[in-house]
């Protein structure tokens, strides 16, 4: 097993572990669980908003299966080349995180409006640790 498929192997495995949470206990406040956002809870109140909600939620989860499954498949039956732009892309991908998410929870987080305060700095540092961690299998593997 080379360098290239034990990282695409282990973020999979954090995504499936996100995923279970997001499909079996969407009000946990670690992984991707919403409970930190307060505006969760408050959808309750609203049946259809929090329908709404739920269904965003799954799709999230559901998008995220996709992109495990390719990714099982690229270690599975992907040669180096595919495996290294896999992780190109992978990288590429998680970057889109700073252009519209990170913005909105950190607004968010300023406003109270996420428990506990300052989870958009400990996302951050999560998804830091993700780019920092690609980089770096990306530059042994090129090595």
């Amino acid at each position: 097993m080379n360098i290239l498929e034990i990282g695409i192997l282990v973020f999979t495995f954090i995504e499936f572990l996100n995923i279970m949470i997001l499909y079996f206990n969407p009000e946990f406040k670690f992984g991707n669980g919403v409970g930190v956002f307060n505006q969760y809870h408050l959808s309750k109140e609203d049946e259809s908003m929090h329908l709404f909600v739920r269904y965003l939620v799954n799709w999230v989860a559901g998008a995220k299966l996709i992109f495990i499954m390719i990714g099982v498949v690229v270690v599975i039956f992907g040669d180096y080349t595919l495996q290294l732009f896999t992780v190109v892309a992978l990288i590429l991908s998680i970057l889109s995180f700073y252009w519209k998410l990170f913005p909105m929870i950190k607004r968010m987080d300023k406003a109270g409006e996420i428990t506990p305060k300052g989870y958009s700095k400990t996302l951050n540092l999560m998804i830091l640790s993700f780019l920092v961690g690609f980089t770096i299998i990306l530059i042994l593997a090129l090595i």
